[in-house]
């Protein structure tokens, strides 16, 4: 039994550095089999195509669903994930088709499941770049990093702004804004951009963002709160102020449904890892140690009452002594 629980013992203090070193950081994975829907809103303006003006004070809702693409990313070794996000005004809600909304786009993202970079590859769409996007690196630290925007087309430094809580849970926080940027031009009647005369012009497509929040979860950097705000405008072409406002609000935000599911899949994910990373090399080391030290005693002991029962074998009244045939009175004559 000593020698079990030695063994024992041994075999957990070898296990203990291979969970934090060895199981957990192949645990840190970017996951391919989901299918979440992520909820924004808030109020603003946009630009009413049936009534051919810009309406303001609308209730206005963000919708993204995001699907991964197992198989494909099974055989590519990446993260895949479909992108659909949509902006919709209340009465194009609920959307029957995606077609239908104000605005809305399909993505594909492709990742390092372990570095979150993105990968070029498996019919990627937009190409981006950056270390942020749906999600931010595992082991978050407390540093700027760079998010892709995909409606400017180009990364967006997001600087720490210290920690922030979440429906009671606590995350890192992070913010920026972009500047007014030109991002494309499409055709237009030139009355939206002020040139009645004309009935067709190419007008410059404008977009700037109030403000972008983003909170997430350290050890597996999800987010679990974003705010964005968003303005997309019409611009003559060369002009230098904005002629028609196409979609603007300074904040539209995760709803309370939206953060509580985030923060809850937050936990989860960060409980396991914690489980595999800290709590389970602590209890084995813990008990490694004192299975060792018990098994070691336990030997010891036994080999101290082999070697005692050992030195007892030659006593008793036959045994080598002062009246055994060997001794020195023995060998001495009687004298008469």
């Amino acid at each position: 039994m000593s020698l079990v629980l030695l063994g024992l013992g041994a075999f957990l203090l070898v296990l203990a550095p291979m969970l934090a070193w060895y199981v957990e950081p192949r645990a840190k994975r970017t996951p391919i089999d989901v299918d979440q829907i992520t909820v924004f809103k808030g109020t603003g303006s946009y630009f009413d195509t049936e009534k051919i003006k810009t309406v303001t004070g609308q209730n206005l809702t963000i919708t993204r669903q995001v699907r991964g693409d197992v198989a494909d990313s099974d055989k590519s070794g990446r993260a895949i994930w479909d992108v659909s996000t949509s902006v919709d005004p209340d009465k194009s809600l609920p959307a029957a088709d995606p077609h239908d909304s104000l605005q809305w786009s399909l993505e594909r993202w492709v990742t390092d499941r372990k570095t979150n970079k993105p990968v070029h590859c498996c019919g990627e769409k937009p190409y981006f770049e950056g270390e942020a996007y749906l999600k931010f690196p595992f082991d978050v630290e407390k540093r700027t990093y760079l998010w892709w925007d995909s409606t400017l087309g180009a990364t967006v430094p997001l600087s720490y702004q210290g920690k922030k809580k979440i429906q009671g849970y606590e995350g890192l926080r992070f913010t920026g804004t972009v500047k007014a940027t030109k991002t494309g031009t499409r055709q237009v009647p030139g009355r939206l951009v002020k040139q009645p005369k004309r009935s067709q012009v190419m007008a410059e497509e404008w977009y700037a963002n109030h403000g972008i929040e983003l909170v997430a979860d350290q050890r597996t950097g999800r987010i679990i709160f974003a705010a964005i705000g968003p303005r997309k405008t019409l611009r003559a072409p060369g002009g230098k102020k904005d002629a028609t406002v196409l979609l603007d609000s300074e904040r539209i935000a995760f709803t309370k449904k939206t953060q509580q599911s985030q923060v809850d899949l937050a936990d989860d994910d960060s409980s396991r890892l914690k489980l595999v990373g800290e709590t389970l090399p602590l209890v084995t080391v813990v008990l490694g140690g004192a299975l060792a030290i018990l098994g070691g005693v336990l030997v010891a002991r036994g080999r101290e009452n082999d070697s005692n029962g050992s030195g007892r074998d030659g006593e008793g009244p036959d045994s080598m002594g002062p009246h055994s045939d060997t001794s020195p009175n023995s060998l001495q004559p009687t004298t008469m």
